[in-house]
């Protein structure tokens, strides 16, 4: 059976991230590989080898301590969640590790998720610690425009050595075009191509019958919280908000506190109606057919703008918004999406392996 490593965020406590690395993994044991995440938790040293050879700015691992702190009281139930149903080598913090891990792997997987930004660049989520077959399975650069010369460089040379490639955002593909003059193929995100009844098996069985708006936010916008107020008047009923940021705690509606990845997945598919600007937050909204508002994080003339993930999104679906949509028509197209980029990526390890 072809063993195939797989490389994505494990470990940063995010609902979207722990949960596409586990369609990703099923999708491919589906498919009839032995699929294995590569468990890629870096020591501080290893950190800041990468800070000091990536070319990211200091600030970066500075606000990323400062959200750690802010949030990091408001989750629980992850390392359950992965211990239950990720599949995983050894922990690997460093380097070296990564590279013992891949000698064990017929073919290498890196994807989805933002693992591809240039913001806080990482080598490693380009695989190149090993010489092993590689593909990338949609990849997020998360941003509209051409990073840093610097950067350029480097991510042109990282994705020259995959055997197929691909990208979960046109603009993406457009950007490795320019940088690398390398053609990636668009792919869904992975949570796209497990199927809804799947993602039901995994929810909480509860709040049937309470009508309710549920709020996730990443961002701390505090006009996100009139759109939430016009929303709950024309819907006529309570707001339940999973808390990510200060200002989420203290909106003055009831908190839903230390929220495992299965209970988030509930609360979105019992809500009336979902508010958020999280990409999975819209995503599972549209796979779980709950009607989403989605509200803009950042300005779109902002550099480091990551709204080429929801516009993907919409596009793929071939809706404007997810308020209220043909649902038949989007449950086709989500079906649609998924049989083809599954047919790419079983077609993408076939030629890879060895």
């Amino acid at each position: 059976m072809t063993r195939v490593g797989v490389m994505t965020f494990l470990h940063n406590d995010n609902y979207g991230s722990i949960l596409q690395a586990w369609a990703l993994q099923q999708t491919l044991m589906d498919m009839g590989y032995e699929a294995v995440h590569i468990d890629y938790a870096p020591s501080q040293k290893e950190k800041i080898r990468n800070l000091l050879t990536s070319g990211n700015s200091p600030r970066l691992i500075l606000e990323g301590m400062r959200k750690k702190s802010a949030t990091g009281k408001m989750h629980g139930g992850f390392d359950e969640f992965r211990s239950k149903n990720i599949r995983t080598t050894a922990p690997c913090r460093d380097r070296a590790a990564l590279a013992a891990a891949a000698k064990a792997m017929d073919v290498l997987v890196c994807g989805s998720d933002q693992i591809w930004s240039p913001v806080w660049l990482n080598p490693a989520y380009f695989l190149d610690f090993s010489d092993k077959p590689k593909v990338s399975y949609a990849p997020s650069l998360g941003v509209k425009e051409m990073p840093k010369a610097g950067k350029q460089r480097k991510i042109a040379r990282l994705v020259k050595g995959f055997s197929a490639l691909s990208v979960r955002e046109q603009e993406g593909a457009a950007l490795l075009k320019r940088m690398a003059g390398v053609e990636a193929a668009v792919m869904p995100d992975p949570v796209m191509l497990v199927g809804r009844s799947a993602w039901e098996s995994l929810m909480e069985t509860e709040h049937a019958g309470e009508r309710y708006i549920l709020c996730y936010f990443i961002g701390d916008d505090p006009a996100y919280w009139e759109t939430v107020r016009a929303e709950a008047e024309k819907e006529n009923c309570a707001v339940r908000v999973i808390p990510r940021t200060e200002g989420a705690r203290s909106a003055g509606y009831p908190l839903e506190e230390n929220v495992p990845p299965q209970r988030w997945l509930s609360l979105i598919g019992h809500a009336a109606h979902v508010v958020t600007d999280s990409f999975h937050g819209a995503t599972f909204s549209a796979i779980l057919n709950r009607p989403c508002t989605i509200v803009r994080r950042y300005r779109e003339d902002d550099p480091e703008s990551k709204n080429s993930r929801i516009d993907q999104l919409l596009r793929s679906l071939n809706v404007t918004d997810l308020e209220a949509p043909d649902w038949q028509a989007v449950n086709c197209t989500l079906e649609q999406n998924a049989q083809k980029a599954k047919a790419w990526l079983k077609d993408a390890v076939n030629q890879a392996k060895p």
